[in-house]
């Protein structure tokens, strides 16, 4: 490949946000088999121009070109012209599988069959490593933050890019797999195509790029040859200026009083650590990761729990849960900065004082006065870049979002405070301020305990650092010991390998958190209480019994399955119900017995069209104006059931007795009704999970960014998802024209929440992304089978919504707490 050919070109590009001016005409280029380094501060402009180049984002002025061709905000088109890009948080979709996260990053072409899925994903995953522990079934929520970025990496270097983009690739690599995505990097530059490595880790862009260029307030300040460049030179290139990259003086020599102590202290991946931390003084905790010293923060934190003696002042305390920590004076502050650090959808002035709310508070209610002053001290404190403390939290570059949480932790004044990786997306201009901040803090009487994946940090910031191996405390250094070359050492001589064991998690809850656990409980539930009911009063098990709950399951089924064809994609429908009685109304005046076959044919489709305009409707409000769902179908259900009422004010048009006994027709005991409901049951399961257009549905409603990333279009999905949903209930009306045979407004009112309740009892999400039509099916069975029991065992109607409800609450906490223990693992 020629060296002349660029492979990302970029000329002059600008992009301006609303008051801001995120790039200024930047010029970059990229050249076939080489790593060029792009380094910066925090929003110095290199995501947004890595968002310009994919096309995520349209650049408001400038031209992008990839492999030659021109190209705009089109994800999908820069992903077939070969730029994949591993961003800063994984672009995962968590309810999915490894597996099937794997296969929507691939371009169609090198997608396997979804049949042997599970086999191609554990292929790749070798490729990576051959001891890699990721078993491609395990959901992405349940995997630690160094596995969701191997898979990552894997999925965008299987994809053979001719750019590959990694935005801080090693941030929760552990030293191991940082050289092996080394080796992985120098393997796609060797067949000709092109690395962009960004990291504020000055040291790694100097040891893997070849040219490095450097942005800094969104304006480029020159490309240079990386080697040609000393550290010091490439941070004043970054700050505009020297800077002081020394670690603030550490602690003085002599006896300090001891705050927090711990003594047999032993929990999930860590046992019998015994250590002091004291006033004015750092206690760093070092080892290869997922040795211990982690687990060990989290349960001093209150996250898991933990067994022993835990002292603070000399005094026992016992931490049950992070509430507990907390009242006690023990701040953390989380490593995983997405899921646990910040609430995204909150302003900074939310994310600042949520931790400390009760400063502000006077007689329980908050004074807005004196949270704005706070916040705005703490925004100037930690040279926040924002415009004001009303901006969300999720549009801050990841450095400004680190900083807003880290203010937040102090502003509680803790007695003791855990620092899970303290400057972890933080740029070098930030650092050194983070650096002092954390050490005025132990100055001032507070005991910290530092955990860093970077034994230069440890080094600098402490005091004491103990050295972890397989869950236990195997050395501790000081003073002129705590060394990075010292720290290094001890960590290698202490363990061979890392140690990749992770606390087990019960067969039952590891069994529980996966999908088909709510088919089986339900299923269960269904026969025990189906036996129950038969030895009270055998008539219960009669064949006209059990053909009128099966006629009765079928049309909560059908129209169940549409509520979980929505509530896939994160929506949901109130309107179902009022659908279905419009549409036995259009029925009504169609289906009668005086009209010919036409005007039966007319009635048919124009039901069904009826339903699906009203979907459309539906996705209108919700996409077109923003509508939250449940506002918008609310509006539609009155609507609905408006129109329906002044077609029809009292009931009437009664149905042709012929279809009526065609929609009544039975296979033996079974109602033809019945049989469609579960075989539709089966074709929409296989095509959930086995076709391509299900598991991306799954993949949007777990998470729309990563969705789209992967070239699923979120509008297109939710059109067919609402269209579908309401066609469904129009399905599911043709079924209930056999049970009322009149035109009723109101006929089908009771299917708007039944039909809910049917995909939560059968293991849906409200949430989106995880759900089953089997499910949906055995879900109905179960409603209808309850609301038959009650009466053959002869209990008042109460005990129908009594039993729903518990049953309801029982499944959903299951699932729940099966999930968190899994993901606690």
């Amino acid at each position: 490949m020629s060296q002349d050919k660029l492979l990302l070109e970029m000329r002059g590009v600008s992009k301006h946000f609303p008051g801001v001016r995120a790039l200024d005409k930047i010029t970059f280029d990229v050249r076939p088999g080489e790593v060029h380094g792009l380094v910066g501060e925090n929003g110095a402009g290199k995501s947004t121009l890595m968002g310009v180049a994919s096309g995520a984002l349209v650049a408001t002025e400038g031209q992008v070109r990839i492999d030659g061709r021109e190209m705009s905000a089109d994800p999908e088109l820069a992903r077939e012209l070969g730029l994949a890009i591993v961003r800063q948080e994984p672009a995962l979709m968590p309810d999915l599988s490894v597996a099937e996260n794997l296969y929507l990053g691939m371009p169609h072409a090198r997608r396997p069959s979804l049949s042997g899925l599970n086999t191609w994903a554990r292929n790749l995953l070798k490729h990576w490593s051959e001891d890699v522990t990721i078993d491609p079934r395990d959901h992405v929520t349940t995997l630690n933050p160094e596995q969701r970025f191997i898979v990552e990496i894997v999925k965008a270097l299987e994809g053979q890019p001719k750019v590959l983009v990694l935005d801080e690739p090693t941030e929760h690599l552990a030293s191991e797999d940082v050289e092996r995505l080394f080796e992985r990097i120098r393997a796609v530059t060797a067949r000709g195509a092109a690395v962009i490595y960004i990291s504020h880790r000055i040291r790694e862009v100097q040891a893997i790029a070849d040219r490095l260029t450097v942005l800094r307030d969104g304006q480029g300040q020159g490309t240079y040859d990386a080697r040609d460049l000393s550290e010091d030179q490439i941070v004043s290139l970054i700050v505009g200026g020297d800077l002081d990259r020394t670690f603030p003086d550490k602690a003085e020599p002599g006896q300090h009083r001891t705050i927090l102590a711990t003594r047999g202290f032993s929990g999930p991946g860590f046992s019998n650590v015994n250590l002091d931390i004291r006033a004015g003084e750092i206690l760093g905790l070092a080892g290869i990761d997922a040795n211990g010293q982690r687990e060990f923060m989290r349960a001093l934190a209150g996250i898991h729990r933990g067994n022993g003696e835990v002292a603070l002042l000399g005094k026992s305390i016992s931490i049950r849960n992070s509430q507990g920590a907390k009242g006690h004076g023990i701040a953390y502050l989380p490593g995983d900065r997405h899921r646990e650090g910040i609430f995204p959808e909150l302003s900074i002035r939310e994310n600042f004082s949520i931790r400390s709310s009760g400063t502000d508070a006077m007689g329980g209610l908050i004074r807005a006065g004196s949270e704005q002053r706070r916040t705005g001290e703490a925004i100037r404190q930690f040279a926040v870049k924002t415009p004001h403390g009303e901006t969300p939290i999720q549009s801050l570059s990841g450095g400004n979002q680190q900083k807003v949480v880290l203010s937040s932790v102090l502003a509680a004044k803790p007695k003791v405070l855990l620092v899970d990786e303290p400057t972890q997306g933080v740029d070098v201009g930030a650092r050194a301020e983070i650096y002092r901040i954390i050490r005025e803090t132990a100055r001032s009487g507070v005991a910290v305990i530092v955990v860093s994946s970077d034994a230069q940090e440890v080094a600098g910031l402490s005091d004491h650092v103990a050295i972890f191996s397989r869950g236990r405390v195997v050395e501790t250094l000081s003073g002129d010991d705590v060394t990075e070359d010292r720290i290094t050492a001890s960590v290698l001589k202490s363990t061979e390998q890392r140690d990749r064991h992770h606390r087990p998690v019960g067969s039952f809850w590891k069994w529980a958190a996966n999908n088909s656990a709510p088919l089986v409980m339900v299923g269960v539930a269904i026969l025990l209480l189906g036996a129950i009911a038969g030895m009270w009063n055998p008539y219960y098990l009669s064949a006209r019994s059990l053909t009128g709950m099966m006629t009765f399951a079928a049309t909560l089924a059908l129209v169940a399955y549409g509520q979980q064809f929505l509530m896939m994609v994160s929506g949901i429908d109130l309107s179902v119900g009022p659908v279905m009685g419009l549409c036995q109304i259009v029925g009504s005046f169609f289906l009668l017995q005086e009209l010919g076959p036409l005007s039966h044919v007319s009635g048919w489709v124009l039901l069904l069209l009826v339903a699906m305009a009203v979907g459309a409707v539906n996705w209108v409000l919700v996409e077109g104006l923003r509508m939250h769902p449940m506002v918008a179908t609310l509006a539609t259900y009155m609507a609905v059931q408006a129109v329906s009422l002044i077609l029809r004010p009292v009931p009437g048009g009664m149905i042709d007795g012929d279809v009526m006994m065609a929609l009544s027709a039975k296979v033996g005991i079974v109602p033809v009704t019945f049989l469609c409901a579960v075989a539709l049951a089966l074709v929409l399961e296989y095509w959930l999970y086995r076709r391509s257009l299900g598991v991306a549905m799954r993949g949007l409603g777990s998470r729309q960014e990563a969705a789209r990333t992967a070239g699923i279009r979120p509008k297109l999905a939710r059109l067919i998802a609402y269209v579908g949903c309401s066609f469904l209930a129009g399905f599911a009306a043709i079924t209930m024209i056999a049970q009322v045979g009149i035109g009723d407004p109101r006929a089908g009112l009771t299917y708007t929440l039944g039909s809910i309740a049917a995909v939560v009892i059968g293991g849906a999400s409200l949430f989106g992304g995880r759900g089953s039509f089997i499910g949906a099916l055995l879900g109905a069975i179960f409603i209808t089978q309850v609301n038959s029991v009650t009466v053959f065992l002869r209990l008042s109607q109460e005990w129908q919504q009594y039993l729903l409800g518990f049953l309801i609450l029982a499944s959903v906490a299951l699932y729940s707490k099966s999930r968190e223990k899994v993901v606690q693992a």
